[in-house]
């Protein structure tokens, strides 16, 4: 079985129902989903899904491109959300600078009082990253002088010193869709030179959808295709993926309930 440590199942673009989504995925071996935070202010939302359907989890936490419209989230109030039996992560916050919906001030900011989460509870922090790999890792390294935290660069599509520092501090490193993409050569050869221990699988659901989907709504019944490519990047047997990626994502995501 696989997981998918990252999709967003609460979009409207699955006004279909979860268990539908569940049922496919199931089918296509994904046992297990992890639905991400976006804002803070939907943690209900989250917990209904998960309490809803047993293959589900969720992190709580607010996206970068959503600093604007939550700009103070308290690290207290992440901590005491986080408490539920099946919050299993903090985020995805972080620092997008492709989008301007945020100043990099208010980001770093929020970002540092998610890591101070992560760090409190020791839930792993879902750590989004775009067109800002400098000041992530500025971030990252000072933080971690202060004291370490479990964390994974999710959807990795940054540059191969991001993942280097970023290994180097202990993160994981989660693969989408995109590394199923003939353009994405240069994602390949990051995810070729990290450790196999330190390597999940993501959609990212509905967006980036892997090829042969590439277009279409992602879901999670996807990541079946970038677990494929995975392997093949690796060298290692498609069969040994599911295993491998599912050890590390229990791994990190270590309040998860062993696996069945």
């Amino acid at each position: 079985m696989l997981i998918d440590t990252h999709c967003h199942l609460d979009f409207p673009d699955f006004s279909e129902g979860v268990p539908a989504l569940v049922a496919r995925a199931e089918a296509a071996g994904v046992g297990r989903m992890i639905t991400i935070s976006t804002k803070v202010k939907n943690a209900a939302i989250y917990r209904a899904i998960a309490e809803a359907n047993p293959e589900v989890f969720f992190s709580i936490g607010t996206h970068p491109n959503s600093t604007a419209e939550e700009p103070d989230t308290a690290t207290e109030t992440l901590v005491e959300l986080s408490r539920h039996p099946k919050c299993v992560a903090i985020g995805e916050a972080g620092l997008d600078y492709f989008y301007d919906k945020a100043t990099p001030a208010a980001q770093a900011a929020s970002f540092r009082r998610h890591i101070a989460a992560a760090r409190i509870t020791g839930l792993p922090l879902v750590i989004h990253a775009r067109a800002a790999d400098d000041d992530m890792i500025a971030i990252l390294e000072d933080e971690h002088s202060k004291g370490a935290f479990p964390a994974v660069l999710h959807c990795f599509s940054s540059g191969s010193e991001l993942a280097r520092r970023g290994l180097a501090l202990g993160l994981y490193l989660s693969f989408s869709g995109i590394l199923t993409f003939k353009n994405s050569q240069d994602i390949r050869d990051i995810a070729a030179a990290a450790p196999i221990d330190r390597l999940l699988v993501e959609t990212d659901a509905p967006y980036l959808a892997p090829t042969p989907h590439r277009g279409k709504r992602n879901e999670p019944a996807f990541v079946r295709h970038t677990a494929d490519v995975l392997a093949d990047v690796k060298g290692v047997p498609r069969a040994d993926i599911a295993r491998i990626t599912t050890e590390n994502a229990q791994r990190l995501f270590s309040k998860l309930p062993n696996w069945p």
